[in-house]
């Protein structure tokens, strides 16, 4: 079996990849996530999951390995984490009662290979919130690390009216659907 590595440090990629039931090691890609002029989100996340999964495999020659993006668009723009209590606040308030694009890329790198991508586009439907609404999940959830300001597995989940996607799993930061197949298409065994 081929060792793999996942190009990430998140602990929600890697306890989705975990779910696989394969042996992988995690490296930090030292990748600059800056949006180049004019780049769409769904672009965006397509080369991040690129550049992460292989700056990791230039240095890890032997090994498959897996990186991935997401990027959330709103209102014309991107939506980043919020990384406090009022930004969260603020994001949720303006994504009440509307909807939010997630486009998830996903890359399998290995050195000397080409490489397997995927892309997963989910929508968010956001139903109408209140502000006591708001402040409770944010202070239940604290979900002030991911982008867009909530968690789908968890509490998350209560602020929508839909989610419209192949993959749920995309929304947390991993499309195992799309992971899968590529690891079977690099020759890994799954279920």
């Amino acid at each position: 079996m081929s060792l793999l590595i996942l190009a990430s440090t998140s602990r929600y990629r890697r306890e989705l990849l975990n779910r696989l039931g394969l042996p992988f090691d995690t490296a930090r890609p030292d990748t600059d996530e800056t949006p180049l002029s004019g780049e769409t989100p769904q672009s965006l996340a397509a080369r991040l999951s690129s550049a992460k999964a292989e700056a990791v495999a230039l240095l890890n020659p032997q090994a498959w390995v897996i990186g991935s993006d997401q990027v959330a668009e709103f209102d014309g723009g991107t939506l980043g984490k919020p990384g406090g209590r009022e930004a969260a606040i603020a994001q949720l308030r303006a994504m009440a009662g509307r909807s939010v694009r997630f486009s998830t890329g996903v890359c399998l790198a290995r050195a000397g290979r080409t490489p397997l991508q995927a892309l997963d586009t989910t929508t968010v439907r956001f139903r109408a919130l209140t502000a006591d609404e708001i402040a409770r999940y944010v202070d239940a959830e604290q979900p002030f690390d991911c982008a867009g300001s909530f968690k789908s597995e968890g509490l998350g989940i209560t602020l929508f009216e839909a989610i419209d996607s192949q993959d749920p799993t995309a929304l947390i930061g991993l499309p195992l659907i799309a992971t899968a197949r590529l690891l079977r298409e690099a020759g890994f065994i799954l279920p």
